[in-house]
């Protein structure tokens, strides 16, 4: 098949890009710079000019392909309203053009909507009192099309999505460990993160796009729950500095805009989406991937 891909040189989407031409799929990439479309050239990829704003762009990439899986999303923590507006958007662009064909269209949504302190499940629907509830209108739509004659799913990705050249979370954990000489969890450190391994993510990706059912959730969790102090002390060993626990109080000085993520508790299970799909992660978990150094030479700039 021709797939059409957001967010296709971004650490998820690029993954993605590979693991599809992998197994035998085309691939038409969505760049927006010239640096986008030589890094898809070089990955055996179509290049498709335009960006996530661009919904003419969109519907074209569609248009041209037999699936879509959506990747990209604008990651501006000052501005994520307007973000989730432009996600929704674009998802609906994207099943304007799908409509009635049976296409497969894969969307990414985070795990972090769901209700916090619990187990979540593919079951589970979004908390619209979640502190980024604004995304739900992102999962609503795209599963909603699922009545318009597209082969629509979501894929929920956790706090930690990790490998090499992560940028996410993780990064600037270590960051802020450096520049504060200790590395720091929120209470006592059980708060949980699941994770997943990028490699393991991107093979899921691939088989919701060919095999997953209309309507259907999927969550990408190779571990349910990794304690934040697990991670804080994983990274305080690499750095040589100390663990040291934070009050609510403390930890938005200490951690700033990241301090509302790292004292959630987020678990989930992939129980179901191992059982649909056949998927199982067999990648390094978090920890492993924190202990064997990577992402200590890596910038976390």
């Amino acid at each position: 098949m021709r797939i059409f891909v957001t967010g296709a040189t971004g650490f998820v989407g690029s993954a993605v890009v590979h693991e599809l031409i992998n197994a035998g799929h085309r691939v038409l990439g969505l760049a927006r710079s010239d640096e986008s479309a030589a890094a898809l050239a070089a990955a055996g990829a179509e290049v498709h000019r335009g960006d996530l704003k661009d919904v003419d762009s969109l519907k074209r990439g569609a248009a041209a392909a037999d699936g879509v899986i959506h990747t990209g999303f604008i990651h501006d923590f000052a501005n994520m309203i307007a973000a989730a507006e432009t996600d929704k958007l674009a998802i609906e662009a994207l099943g304007h053009v799908l409509a009635g064909s049976q296409r497969p269209l894969v969307v990414t949504s985070p795990i972090g909507l769901l209700t916090p302190g619990r187990i979540g499940t593919e079951r589970d629907v979004p908390d619209r009192s979640s502190a980024g509830a604004h995304r739900t209108a992102s999962e609503q739509t795209a599963l909603s099309l699922a009545t318009q004659g597209v082969r629509s799913s979501v894929v929920r990705l956790p706090p930690s999505v990790h490998g090499d050249g992560d940028h996410g979370f993780v990064p600037a954990l270590i960051r802020i460990a450096r520049e504060k000489q200790t590395s720091a969890y929120i209470g006592d450190g059980r708060h949980r993160w699941s994770a997943v391994h990028r490699l393991d993510a991107a093979r899921l990706f691939r088989l919701a796009l060919e095999n997953g059912l209309a309507g259907a959730t999927f969550h990408a969790v190779g571990e349910e729950g990794v304690t934040t102090r697990a991670i804080a002390e994983a990274i305080g060993r690499a750095l040589s500095v100390p663990g040291v626990s934070k009050s609510r109080d403390e930890a938005a000085a200490h951690f700033g805009w990241l301090a509302r993520f790292f004292g959630n508790d987020m678990p989930a299970s992939s129980e179901q989406t191992q059982q649909q799909l056949g998927w199982r992660p067999t990648r390094p978990g978090l920890i492993a991937d924190l202990e064997h150094g990577r992402y200590f030479t890596q910038s976390t700039g």
